[in-house]
Order: structure tokens, then sequence, then C-alpha cells
């Protein structure tokens, strides 16, 4: 039943988004059709979430902190469509843990690896969340670009506009390689950080800058077309939680 719910509402913000965003989705060939996988995005409106998940083909999970769907409700329901709220005052453990048996029963499941919403459009530095389910999982990495949800709604704003807006996704990012040879938080930086300048090469966009200085794409991760199988490892000290 939820299944039919789903994709009810996917045709329906589809349409709504057509009608008064002019969205338009490159890119959903890279999406692989089948097999667990990460889909990455920047985060700029409480819009990301529907119009992300308009252009992908097949259904997903959302990430999300605990207090997006405050309504008991309404929370209830969002769960039951496919939402992980994650905790941010703590290391969210449980959280985690369902997006990793998630992708590794061969789900989809979209991150926002910013954490949070941008105050200003730019890009900002990722959060090391990512890392840790790649570690877990082994999955592959779509970035994604959204392009025009700031500027629709931002952070503030009482009212939509109706501005046009665009996803580009990438080609999955394979990061095998790095799994096996790098390990805990310096494997989680690197994740969060590679797939953060890819983003911002979708959107042709500044990226991030943290503490190290600006993010540069690693020549270690590379593309990939196949699917992702599991990663035996266990899952132990957290990072901060994404959005």
């Amino acid at each position: 039943m939820s299944a039919v719910v789903y994709w009810f509402l996917w045709v329906l913000f589809n349409a709504v988004g057509l009608l008064f965003f002019r969205y338009r989705a490159a890119g959903r060939k890279h999406i692989p059709k089948r097999g667990g996988v990460l889909v990455a995005g920047n985060h700029a409106s409480f819009l990301d979430i529907s119009l992300l998940g308009c252009g992908i083909p097949r259904r997903v999970v959302f990430l999300g902190r605990q207090d997006l769907f405050p309504i008991p409700g309404l929370r209830w329901v969002m769960q039951w469509l496919g939402w992980i709220p994650i905790r941010q005052d703590r290391l969210d453990r449980e959280g985690f843990r369902t997006a990793i048996r998630l992708i590794k029963e061969g789900k989809a499941v979209v991150i926002f690896p910013e954490g949070s919403r941008t105050p200003n459009g730019r890009l900002h530095p990722g959060k090391p969340g990512i890392g840790v389910i790649v570690a877990e999982t082994g999955a592959p990495v779509v970035p994604a670009y959204i392009a025009g949800t700031y500027e629709a709604l931002p952070i503030g704003a009482k009212w939509i506009r109706l501005h046009p807006v665009r996803v580009t996704y990438g080609t999955p990012i394979d990061f095998t390689a790095e799994v096996q040879r790098l390990s805990g938080k310096e494997l989680y930086r690197h994740v969060s950080r590679t797939v953060m300048a890819r983003i911002a090469e979708l959107g042709h966009t500044a990226p991030p800058t943290d503490s190290s200085g600006p993010v540069r794409r690693h020549p270690a991760a590379r593309p990939r077309k196949a699917e992702c199988g599991p990663a035996s490892s266990t899952l132990s000290t957290r990072p901060s939680s994404e959005d």
C-alpha cells in the first residue's frame, strides 16, 4: 500500500514541479535501476527532498533531521513512506544503522551531506556521516546538484517564489579502493570532501571550503557503473548526523 501512495505522490510532485517551477532533471541515466546506492545532493530548501526525488525513477528513502515533521500523524506517515529521522543533538546510531541495512538490502537512500540547509546559497563542507555509510556498505554515490530551490524557498522565507528548478545527477562515484586503503575519520572525511567537490562540478559553482582549504576532486575516486555489494565491517563510533 505504501508503494501505491509513494508513486501517486511522485507523479503529483512531478506535475507540481513542472507547473510551478518548470522542473527539469538531467542525468537520470546515471541512477542505477537496482541495487543499493546513495544519492547525495546539496541542501538549500525544504523543497529539496521532493524535487530531488522527482528525478529518481525508483523508490528512495530519505535521511532527514528528526524535527522535520513535528506533527505526530504526519511523522508516522512520512516514516511509512520512507523517511529516516536523524537526531542532531547526538550521534544517531539507530538512524544510520537503518540506512545501512536498507542499502545492503538493495534500496536507494538519499542523503544531504552538508547536514543542514545553506543560509547563503553557497555549498558548505559535508559532514562525515556519508563516509560512515559508504564504509559500511561499499555503496556507490550518485552526486546531485539542485539549482533553484534556494531562490524559491530559502531559510526564513514565508512564501514560495515560482523560480525554475533543475536537478543534475552525476555518474556514480566508486569508493572501493578508498574503503580498502583508508579507515575511520580519514576515510569519512575523504568521501565527504570528494562527494561535495563532485556536486560543485555538476553545479558549475565554487566548491566548499573547510579548515584544510578548498575541496578538490581526489584522483582515486572513480566513476562507477556497476551496482554495489555489501562491505563487511561493523558500525561503531559515529560522526555528526545529516539533515
